[in-house]
Parts: structure tokens; C-alpha cells; sequence
């Protein structure tokens, strides 16, 4: 700790070495005054070093004065603001970063550089300032990347929408969107902003792409309308972080750069991309954290919402829609949350974001502003001249209240602490009581009516003529928004092999819970002791050994059916947000969905059977254990099979589980065991029963040897029931990947 002031003098002695040859080599530039008195050793020290060497340097600058007034007007970098630690100080890579500091260079991860003149663009400089903090994660913030984008100008014009809701004797028609108008530009954030069911997110949705044309009105991009091939161009962050829990953040991210940029770029590109946006969004410190859930202990709300944020501006997109992002987050993360989409739109993005209740602080953070109130629109326009708007129709406030808060009451109808505009209180004196409430103030209704006109007679139309003019867009930007060629992020080999692993990495946890692997041994033991080496060649024996083998059958027929279900239901959001990003194709995920199960499933059936055959004295012989395996395996992805295809079909868990347990239990009254005469009208029964076609199986491994018929029915060679069961393995997935097929994708998706 003795060598403090001497690092810190060399410091100085560099620094000012450096100074005095670039301003010798700028020339014309006013000379530069020596550094006036020591520097204080400590941070202290170093911060001050900093900033007279880049006065120093800015004095010594083209087209700069120098002198002492006008240092105020000074500028500086956030490099030029690095306060160093005493550790940092005395290391070579502290003392590389003083030199750039007193340079006036700015270096950022992605390798750009702020040239010296461009430095007074940037923040004011004074002895206050601070590096920006990640307030929640206490890291500093990094800049997001501005690699170039396709700017896209986005407007929609008279834009409406109706949804059909089908009643039990008729069906009607309701409006959600009406004559919805606005614009928003490359750089800008547009805020919508209205009570719940004014129709934010309908309008967000429409606008993404992720809902079918709106039956009324035009969206265009560019000066051109809607094509899919938009879609590796748009970003959409859902109102529920859709994620999975048992990943981390790193893996989340990782996964998703590998699927969605464009397959030019390595996997080692890939996953630096996804490196660089943990720490633009400061995710660095939980980065190795799992994301949580409802039962999984994760990432804090802030945290996950910015993963949501990093999942889409991964692929730098030219639009990113955002639905209530800050909801369910305190005044500070939800203020960092704003500050991020701001900085997106400085990179040249178009963002459109839909707020709940945002603070006053939140408010000022927008560009422009839609206000909705039942479908209809009540204001548009810059976010800055929204109150001076309203009060020039007569609504201001009587107290001191949070902009949003006032715009909301407005929108609900509402003027309580509002002034009430003269054309509405003729109304009230009137007395008509359907114009009036309680406390003397316009019904809602009225309220609503009145705000609907003043806009449309005051600034719909001027609105509507910007939007109608045509705009000055290069050929070049609109050829880019209609091409046709859909680009996948990576080859169908390649897709398939990260869903597997990611699936297997996120199922694991559920596969090899204690609960499970408790619930399987128990009851393999239990099996093993009712049937304690029972095995022997009379027929008394074989005939109690075979109800061990239907046991065993119906078991793993059971088992798998009943996890198999939950499988795409469970998924369908996560199924909606991907596929609506184009992140893979549908073939792919549905292999690796169901491939990766395999390994998981087999091997809680490979302990149950190492447990109970040697208990219970099956048939002491190698090839017999193994085909006895062998079997279970069929068996168990068959009932997946159906499983898969029972929830895909119906996509709701408590039709499916009824529909299972109805078919499970006729399959195993089937089996053979129960019932050894079925009638001929319902024998075919028997060929659906992958229980029955086990069982048989089972016996053919057991006792073919000894005896060809067990327990009243004949054991043949297998080769019909092991073809039975592959066309159920087989055909129960393709049904259900047709059902995954017609099924629609989520609005919300």
C-alpha cells in the first residue's frame, strides 16, 4: 500500500507524455498549461488525473478554444469518467485504460471507437458525474450494440378490429378496435398506454404480424404491407416471460442466438452474441442461475424480464414490441427496463411498447403516445405535449398528479380532481340522470363520448393527412421488406440437435425427481415381495407369474400415457412464441420433443425391472431378461405415443386426462387377463390393446419353452405383436403431429 503515490505519478507522467505529442502533432491548437500542484494519492487522485488530462487534450483539439471559462462546455466519454479501484491502479491493464481515458477514446466490447471530435456530443462533464449503474444488478451499464438494421417505418391508418363470440342460440360481433391511427419512426419509443381491455395488446399484436389482417384500416412497413418474411426483422416480448424454468440464463440466451441468427455466423459467433447481450442487459452476475418458476427457485422479476428483452434483440431486430414490460416490477428495475428500450431505439430501432401505470419518471421517457379508451383513440402524438393537448380541451388537473395517472382517469372516464370542460357541465345542469352520477360529475360514458370527438374534430385530421402523404423511403428499404425467401437460422440437422439438448437439459430435473424414483422402486419392491420367486413349471405357478407380467404391462402402459399428455399442452406458449418467431421448424421441434424423452424414459423402467425379476425368480437366462426389457421399452413408447397424441389433439388437460383415463382403462380390461372370451363385436378391442400385444410378449418370453398356451391364451412367435406395436409407435406420433400442424397459432403468442 506504500506505492500509491508513485503509481499514481507515473500515471500522471504517462498521461501527460501522451497529451504533449498529440497536441504536438495536431498543431494550430492552443498549447496546453501544465497540471498545476500534485496529485492526491488514492482513487482520488487517479479521478482527478483523468479529468485534467482530458481538458488538457480537448483545448489541444481542432476547432476547440482552450482557456478556463470555457472548460464548462466540456465534453467527455463514459471512458474518461472510469473511476479506478487502488487494486486496478497499480495493474498494467489500469494504467492502458488511463491512457485511453486521457486519449478521449472510447472503447466498447463490440471493437468501435469514438473518434476524439465527437466527444463534446457526449455527456456533460462535471465533477458529479458517474458511471451509469445497473441499479438492481450493481454492475455498470454497457451500451447496447448499434450494428446497422434495416430502419423500418412503421404506420397504420384507420385501423379496426372485430372478433365473432359464438353464443348457445346465436353469435355476434365485437369491436375492439376502432379507427386506430398513428406512426412511429426509426429511434423513437411509442407508448400505448390505456385501462385493461382498451385493446393495447390486440393493437400491439396487429401490428406485430401476430394476429391474422385487422378487418378494417392499413399497416404498412416501409410504404408496404405485412409478409412473413418480416418476421426475423421483428422482436416480441410477451406479457408473461415465457421461459423455461430449469435453464439458466447463459443457457436460455445461448440456445436461442444458436436458432435464431442467421446461419452465416459460427456457433462460436453465436454464442459470443449471446455473452455480449448478458452483459448489455447486466445479466453477468446470473448468468450461471436457473430462471425459475412457479416451484424452482430462480432469477428475480427484473432479471427475467430483461431475459425476455435479450431473447428478442439477440437477433438485432429493426422492430421490438413489447407487452407491458414493466408490470409486476418495482419503480427502479421498471425505470432501468425503460432506460434499456431507450437505448435499443437510439441504435436506429423502431420500439412500440404497451405500459399499465407508468411513474411520472417512466412518462417523460416516451417519444410518442397512444392513449386508447374503449377501442376508440384519445390521443396521439408526441408523449411531451399530451397534457398541454388536454387542456386545451378543458381537462386539467385541480392537484399535482403523475401525467399517466391523470391520462388513465381520463381514459376510464373519470374526473374526479379533473376539471370538468364546459360543453360537459351544460350537460349536468340540464339534469338529465342519464348523463349524470352522484357526485354531479358526467357519467363515463358521456366522458368518453366527449374525448372521442374533441380528438377527432381537433386532431384526427391533421393526424390522418401526415399518414396519408406519401413517404421519401429508398426502393432499396421497401425491396427489403417484401421479400419472400424465408431464412432459417440454422439447417433442419442442426435444429433438431438443439432441441434435443435442450430438452434434455430441462427435463431432467422432472425425470429424476426423488418422487419418481421413490414411486417406482416402492413399488417394484412391493411387486418383488407379493411375488417372491415364484417362478416354477406347473401351471399353478405359471398362472400366478402371468398376473405379475399383466401387472408389469399395465404398469409401464399407465405410467407413460399420463406424463406423455402434459407434454405439448404444457408447452403450447412456449410452441406459440418460437414458431411465431419462425425460431425453427415444426418437424424438427416435434422429433426432438419426443426423441429426447426416449433416454429419460427408459431408464426409471430399467431399475423396476432389474428390482423385480430377480425377486420374483422370472426366467434365470440372459437373452430372457434383456427381451423382457425389451418389450417394456415397446410398450412404453407406444402409451407415449398415445399420450402425445391425446393432448396435441385436444390441447386442454382436463379433456385429456379424461379421455386417457377412459382409454387406458379399456385397453387394459382388453389385455386379455380380465376377460378371456370377448365377443366377437368387440374382440377387435384387443389388436388397439398395446397392453394386450405386451402381455402376449411377455409370455412368449417367459414360458414358450414350456407350454403354448398360458393362462387361456395361445403364445405365438411375436412377430404380430411386436408389428402391432411399432405401427402404434409410429402412427400415434404422426397423428399427433398432424394435430400440432392445424393447430393456430396464439394471438398472444
Amino acid at each position: 500500500m506504500m506505492d500509491k503515490p508513485s503509481t499514481t505519478s507515473l500515471l500522471r507522467t504517462k498521461s501527460d507524455q501522451l497529451v504533449e505529442a498529440i497536441s504536438a502533432a495536431m498543431g494550430g491548437g492552443t498549447k496546453s498549461s501544465p497540471m498545476n500542484g500534485d496529485v492526491a494519492g488514492g482513487g482520488g487522485g487517479s479521478e482527478t488525473l483523468s479529468r485534467k488530462s482530458s481538458r488538457r487534450l480537448t483545448g489541444a483539439s481542432p476547432g476547440r478554444s482552450g482557456g478556463g471559462r470555457n472548460n464548462t462546455h466540456i465534453r467527455k466519454s463514459r471512458s474518461a469518467q472510469l473511476k479506478f479501484d487502488l487494486d486496478e491502479v497499480s495493474s498494467g491493464a489500469a494504467l492502458s485504460r488511463a491512457s485511453s481515458a486521457s486519449l478521449g477514446l472510447s472503447f466498447s466490447f463490440t471493437g468501435f471507437t469514438v473518434p476524439s471530435d465527437e466527444i463534446a456530443d457526449m455527456k456533460p462533464f462535471s465533477d458529479d458525474d458517474d458511471i451509469a449503474e445497473d441499479i438492481e444488478a450493481g454492475t455498470r451499464k454497457m451500451k447496447i450494440q448499434a450494428e446497422p438494421t434495416l430502419p423500418i417505418y412503421l404506420k397504420f391508418t384507420e385501423v379496426c378490429y372485430k372478433v365473432v363470440i359464438k353464443g348457445v342460440t346465436s353469435t355476434r360481433e365485437k369491436e375492439i378496435l376502432t379507427g386506430i391511427s398513428g406512426s412511429v419512426d426509426p429511434g423513437e419509443v411509442l407508448a400505448m398506454m390505456g385501462p385493461s381491455g382498451s385493446g393495447k395488446t390486440t393493437l400491439l399484436s396487429l401490428l406485430g404480424g401476430r394476429v391474422k389482417e385487422p378487418t378494417g384500416g392499413s399497416i404498412t412497413y416501409n410504404e408496404q404491407p405485412y409478409s412473413k418474411h418480416l418476421k426475423s426483422r421483428i422482436g416480441f416480448v410477451t406479457q408473461d416471460d415465457i421461459l423455461f424454468p430449469h435453464l439458466t440464463v447463459r443457457e436460455t440466451l445461448t440456445y436461442a442466438a444458436r436458432l435464431r441468427l442467421p446461419k452465416k455466423l459460427t456457433k462460436e459467433e453465436k454464442q459470443k452474441r449471446a455473452i455480449d447481450v448478458i452483459y448489455e442487459l447486466g445479466l453477468e452476475r446470473c448468468q450461471d442461475t436457473m430462471i425459475g418458476g412457479s416451484f424452482v427457485r430462480g432469477v428475480s422479476g427484473g432479471e427475467r424480464k430483461r431475459v425476455c428483452i435479450g431473447n428478442e434483440i439477440i437477433i438485432n431486430p429493426s422492430l421490438l414490441f413489447l407487452d407491458e414490460p414493466t408490470s409486476g416490477l418495482d419503480s427502479t428495475t421498471a425505470l432501468r427496463t425503460v432506460e434499456i428500450l431507450h437505448d435499443i431505439a437510439e441504435a436506429g430501432k423502431t420500439v412500440i411498447t404497451t405500459i399499465h401505470q407508468p411513474s411520472s419518471r417512466l412518462f417523460h421517457k416516451f417519444d410518442k403516445l397512444i392513449l386508447l379508451g374503449k377501442g376508440s383513440l384519445l390521443y396521439f402524438g408526441k408523449a411531451s405535449e399530451a397534457m398541454d393537448y388536454f387542456s386545451t380541451i378543458g381537462c386539467t388537473p385541480l392537484i399535482s398528479m403523475n401525467p399517466a395517472e391523470f391520462l388513465l382517469d381520463l381514459a376510464n372516464g373519470n374526473l374526479n380532481d379533473v376539471s370538468v370542460p364546459s360543453e360537459l357541465e351544460d350537460k349536468v345542469q340540464i339534469g338529465n340522470s342519464d348523463t349524470e352520477t352522484r357526485n354531479g360529475k358526467p357519467s363515463p360514458a358521456i366522458v368518453h363520448e366527449y374525448l372521442v370527438e374533441a380528438y377527432e374534430t381537433r386532431v384526427a385530421e391533421s393526424e390522418k393527412k401526415k399518414l396519408l402523404a406519401p413517404m421519401m423511403i429508398d426502393e432499396e428499404l421497401k425491396s427489403k421488406v417484401v421479400t419472400s425467401k424465408r431464412e432459417w437460422g440454422a439447417s433442419w440437422w442442426t435444429q433438431y440437435s438443439i432441441l434435443f439438448w435442450r430438452g434434455l437439459k430441462e427435463r431432467r430435473h422432472d425425470y429424476f425427481s426423488w418422487l419418481r424414483i421413490t414411486q417406482v422402486v416402492a413399488t417394484a419392491v412391493i411387486l418383488g415381495m407379493l411375488w417372491w420367486q415364484s417362478g416354477g413349471d406347473s401351471p399353478k405357478h405359471m398362472q400366478e407369474q402371468a398376473g405379475l407380467l399383466f401387472f408389469i404391462a399395465v404398469f409401464w402402459g399407465f405410467f407413460p400415457v399420463f406424463t406423455a399428455i402434459f407434454t405439448f399442452p404444457q408447452e403450447r406458449a412456449m410452441l406459440n412464441k418460437e414458431r411465431s418467431a419462425d425460431m425453427y421448424r415444426l418437424s424438427a421441434y416435434f422429433l426432438a420433443r419426443t426423441t429426447s424423452d426416449i433416454p429419460l424414459d427408459l431408464i426409471l423402467p430399467v431399475l423396476f425391472i432389474l428390482v423385480v425379476y430377480f425377486m420374483a425368480g422370472l426366467k434365470h437366462d440372459v437373452c430372457a431378461f434383456f427381451l423382457t426389457v425389451l418389450t417394456t421399452f415397446l410398450c412404453i413408447v407406444a402409451a407415449q405415443g398415445l399420450g402425445l397424441a391425446i393432448g396435441a389433439t385436444l390441447m386442454d388437460l382436463k379433456k385429456a386426462t379424461t379421455l386417457a383415463s377412459v382409454t387406458v382403462m379399456t385397453f387394459m380390461l382388453a389385455g386379455g387377463y380380465f376377460v378371456k372370451e370377448v365377443p366377437v363385436f368387440i374382440s377387435w378391442l384387443r389388436y388397439l390393446s398395446y397392453n394386450y400385444q405386451t402381455y402376449k410378449l411377455l409370455l412368449k418370453v417367459q414360458y414358450k419353452e414350456k407350454n403354448d398356451w398360458v393362462d387361456g391364451i395361445k403364445v405365438g412367435n411375436g412377430v404380430k405383436e411386436v408389428s402391432t406395436l411399432l405401427a402404434m409407435v409410429f402412427g400415434y406420433r404422426l397423428l399427433a403431429y398432424i394435430s400440432l400442424r392445424r393447430m393456430k397459432l396464439h394471438s398472444g403468442a
